[in-house]
């Protein structure tokens, strides 16, 4: 009865290997599912990229008000630069083109520098065949005003062969009158610091200086070209220009008479004790004092 039977046997050996895969199932089972990692891990994923779709944060209206100013404060300084180097620019070639004049007056024997000798007993020194750093300058600005006023006239030249409108020529005729005008301002200025200067045509060519006439020329003279330049002009017109001819030419004999008359008077006073010998110290110094005097009238000469 104790004894088993070889086929219980062999029973029980073949449900043993079935008993341990049926536990190997269920411990497969009853481990822990891997896709709740993988669902964390979706979870930190998805945190991040709702962290980076929210980007930086929007700077309050005081914030970006204050920045706006910085910017508007160095546009502001980089243009204040700019116009200042500008300047500096301009004001270097302004510069070279004096030097450069001034080296061309020297090299033509306009200046000759520290040319003092001592005259007579006085000890007075006097520089010889030299110029006042305003009479140099205005000789460059001259120089300056002939170019731009040939530019001009070549401008209404045009102008008047493309039978522009009236006007338009208006408005060239203008700019020629205020630029004459400038001229006219340059003379007043050198008037009052050099008007030995101004008065003998230093600034003019040879050819120049034979018509010169109180720094200029006579108005009359001018007059005579402008009227063989223009065209043909009714009867009212003729008369006008021949009644401000004779008006111009009255007023230049008044001021040559007044000028003659202060040549002599200025003559007469340096020479009244020039020969007395030894000379006298105190009469030369009142002599040189009211012939000064008499010189400070050259100027209104010029201006009128």
């Amino acid at each position: 009865m104790g004894l088993t039977s070889p086929e219980s046997s062999g029973s029980k050996k073949a449900s043993q290997p079935s008993m341990e895969l049926a536990n190997q199932r269920n411990e497969t089972l009853s481990a822990p599912a891997p896709p709740k990692l993988v669902k964390r891990e979706n979870n930190r994923k998805g945190t991040t990229s709702s962290s980076e779709h929210e980007g930086p944060k929007t700077p309050d209206p005081k914030t970006l008000r204050r920045l706006a100013q910085n910017r508007e404060a160095a546009r502001k300084s980089r243009l204040r630069k700019k116009a200042y180097v500008q300047q500096l620019e301009t004001s270097r070639i302004k510069l070279n083109q004096l030097e450069q004049e001034l080296q061309r007056a020297r090299t033509q024997g306009v200046l000759m520098g520290g040319g003092a000798v001592l005259g007579g007993d006085q000890g007075i020194p006097i520089s010889m065949n030299s110029i006042s750093s305003e009479a140099a300058m205005f000789d460059v600005e001259y120089g300056r005003w002939l170019e731009e006023n040939h530019r001009l006239v070549c401008e209404l030249r045009a102008a008047v062969d493309e039978h522009l409108h009236e006007n338009e020529l208006r408005l060239y005729v203008e700019n020629c009158l205020a630029h004459y005008d400038q001229v006219i301002n340059l003379k007043a200025l050198l008037a009052r610091t050099d008007v030995f200067h101004l008065v003998y045509g230093m600034w003019k060519t040879p050819a120049e200086r034979c018509f010169m006439w109180i720094g200029g020329f006579r108005p009359s003279e001018l007059i005579k070209i402008i009227l063989s330049q223009i065209e043909p002009l009714t009867e009212q017109q003729i008369l006008g220009i021949c009644g401000l001819q004779q008006s111009t030419q009255e007023a230049e004999e008044a001021l040559s008479q007044g000028l003659d008359a202060l040549t002599q008077s200025l003559s007469e006073t340096i020479t009244s004790d020039s020969l007395s010998c030894p000379p006298n110290m105190a009469n030369y110094m009142g002599q040189m004092a009211l012939a000064m005097n008499k010189l400070s009238t050259l100027e209104s000469f010029v201006r009128q």
